[in-house]
């Protein structure tokens, strides 16, 4: 018994562009692949992440010349304390050491006095849609108050209260917000100095 050879001599009825298997494979396929990396493109383009810092680069450069404002802060030993309401009011509590209030006069020797205002700034870690930079007011003795609006999401954020005027100082913490209250103490690093 003899088995016929098999018959590689099979002609399709239809030309090969009107065969699925062609549309599928070697028209569908790459246009949907470009069509899928052209929208891939437009969409990276649109949910691009922001810049948290424009001037990181120099911030990294100046890192130790601009020190003395935190000296300043640990000379006079200044202490702060901050509290958030959940309708976006922030009080601050600048604490003057005991010394300075017994005496009126800061360690430095110069009259002890609450700056009028104070600049708060609130920045996000990761975000800079979520940066709020606000003006506190002095209420009476040592006081301020503002109104700022901060994301209910509970994200890392970095605070510095500062004052700008005669006596140059400012204050810096890290912390959780939302939350009821932050505490500002002088960075323990000159501690040694």
């Amino acid at each position: 018994m003899s088995t016929p050879a098999p018959n590689f001599k099979h002609q399709d009825t239809q030309p090969w562009y009107k065969n699925y298997m062609v549309v599928i494979f070697v028209i569908g396929m790459p246009t949907f692949v470009v069509i899928a990396c052209l929208w891939f493109v437009y969409y990276s383009y649109q949910i691009r992440d922001s810049v948290v810092r424009d001037d990181w680069y120099m911030d990294g450069k100046t890192l130790y010349q601009d020190v003395s404002r935190d000296k300043l802060t640990y000379d006079l030993d200044l202490h702060g304390e901050m509290q958030f309401a959940d309708d976006g009011g922030i009080l601050f509590y600048l604490n003057y050491p005991e010394q300075s209030l017994q005496s009126g006069k800061l360690l430095d020797g110069k009259p002890l006095t609450y700056p009028d205002k104070l600049a708060l700034s609130i920045s996000h870690a990761t975000d800079i849609k979520k940066d709020r930079d606000v003006t506190l007011q002095h209420v009476e003795g040592n006081k301020y108050s503002a109104q700022v609006d901060i994301d209910p999401v509970k994200a890392k954020y970095y605070l510095q209260v500062s004052n700008d005027g005669q006596d140059d100082w400012r204050m810096q913490d890290v912390a959780k917000l939302p939350r009821s209250a932050v505490t500002f103490n002088p960075l323990p690093v000159f501690a040694n100095s």
